[in-house]
């Protein structure tokens, strides 16, 4: 989610090289009354832009920055990203502070994961849980009675702060909030996330969240968030899982949008692995152990040298043939610590740092019973079908290639990727 969307080159506008300006003297402000200045100058061009949905200024200045100044391009993306997320209105001559709010939940199966419009009386108990467990009293609430697939969210930043804007302004209003009309299609998994969208309305301020009136009581916080999480998995999970049919389904923390979105990222990348060997095995009637995974590491820019994501192509038995895939995309810091580190003793490993991605998916395989993998060493291109836009996974001997079930799975089971 953080990086600029790939495009061909164009022309940068002015405000294009403004806002590359401003993120660099930003990063380089020697206090925070000089950072606070320029944020304020972005703020006031961002929303300029938001406001005239004009998000092309907004990507060709992350666009310029990526490649070159990779800490300005960060500063830029966090100031983009909140502005888009968080405004302050002013309502019958006050002022409120208003935030777009992700819920999301994991969902798995061997089937198909539904989306789309809630019934009312399940948006009723989910917001009833919403102010019981998760808010602060004085929140208002406009919630999107749909179930978002992430094909169906918000494709930019001028596109979030529009949506925060009409639902903020409902729940100011007490308005009624429809669903989206004529949705995107969305692809098929065996393992996705799914969102509730809402805003958040309350007098500038004044808290959203109950664990932010926790003040003065060291220690609380964390623990405060953890039992909100636990109640709140409690009571809406059932509700939820009614949605979904034939689906395991695991709820976060309702969180910022874009925290939200990159939590649900991380959370759902074990789940892809475990649901692709429990649909394989069970559809194809085989044991774990029969299958082999092949392990590639992929780049946008290979001659960079950046590891962007780890692709995992699922062979039957001894053959060559990629029948499954998983994508396993890597985020922020874990790009620069995608290795495996060697651990001498249980003690070693109970002091050192999280397992790193590598390690996680080796561990997870494993667990799975998976236990003949290939790790290929080469540094691969990023490819996708031309026709249907599958990522292409590594075989046994390294050749990128669509994964194809077999002419003898059954029916129906060939159309996830």
């Amino acid at each position: 989610m953080r990086r600029p969307s790939k495009k061909p080159s164009r022309k940068f506008s002015a405000d294009s090289h403004r806002l590359g300006e401003l993120a660099q003297a930003l990063i380089q402000a020697s206090s925070r009354l000089e950072e606070r200045a320029w944020e304020r100058e972005i703020e006031v061009l961002l929303n300029k832009h938001f406001k005239a949905h004009h998000q092309e200024p907004i990507d060709g200045a992350l666009e310029q920055l990526f490649p070159t100044q990779p800490d300005a391009y960060d500063a830029l993306m966090d100031v983009v990203e909140a502005c888009s997320e968080s405004s302050t209105i002013e309502y019958q001559g006050k002022q409120y502070d208003c935030l777009l709010v992700g819920i999301p939940l994991l969902a798995w199966t061997r089937f198909s994961i539904a989306s789309g419009p809630i019934p009312a009386d399940v948006m009723l108990t989910v917001s009833a849980h919403l102010h019981a467990h998760i808010l602060a009293p004085e929140v208002q609430t406009a919630i999107v009675p749909t179930l978002y697939a992430i094909d169906q969210l918000p494709r930019s930043h001028s596109e979030t702060f529009t949506l925060l804007q009409q639902l903020s302004h409902a729940a100011l209003n007490a308005a009624p909030v429809r669903s989206p009309a004529n949705p995107p299609q969305t692809a098929p998994f065996l393992a996705d996330t799914r969102y509730l969208l809402a805003a958040l309305v309350a007098p500038s301020g004044m808290p959203l969240f109950r664990w932010q009136m926790t003040r003065g009581q060291a220690g609380h916080i964390a623990a405060d968030k953890e039992q909100a999480l636990e109640q709140w998995r409690n009571q809406v999970t059932p509700n939820l899982t009614r949605l979904l049919p034939g689906c395991g389904v695991q709820l976060l923390l309702p969180e910022a949008y874009f925290a939200a979105c990159r939590e649900a990222d991380l959370q759902i990348r074990p789940a892809s692995l475990r649901a692709a060997s429990y649909y394989l095995t069970h559809t194809l009637d085989i044991a774990s152990k029969d299958l082999h995974a092949s392990i590639g590491r992929f780049s946008e820019q290979p001659e960079s040298g950046r590891v962007d994501e780890y692709r995992i192509g699922f062979s039957l038995g001894q053959t060559n043939e990629v029948i499954y895939g998983v994508v396993w995309p890597l985020y922020g810091a874990e790009e620069a610590n995608e290795e495996i580190i060697t651990r001498a003793s249980d003690s070693d490993a109970a002091t050192a740092e999280p397992e790193t991605p590598l390690e996680q998916i080796l561990s997870l395989l494993r667990e799975c019973g998976i236990d003949d993998i290939q790790r290929h060493a080469e540094l691969f291109a990023m490819e996708f079908c031309d026709d249907c836009g599958t990522p292409f996974y590594p075989d046994r001997e390294g050749d990128l290639v669509h994964p194809e079930m077999p002419e003898d799975a059954p029916s129906g089971s060939a159309h996830f990727h």
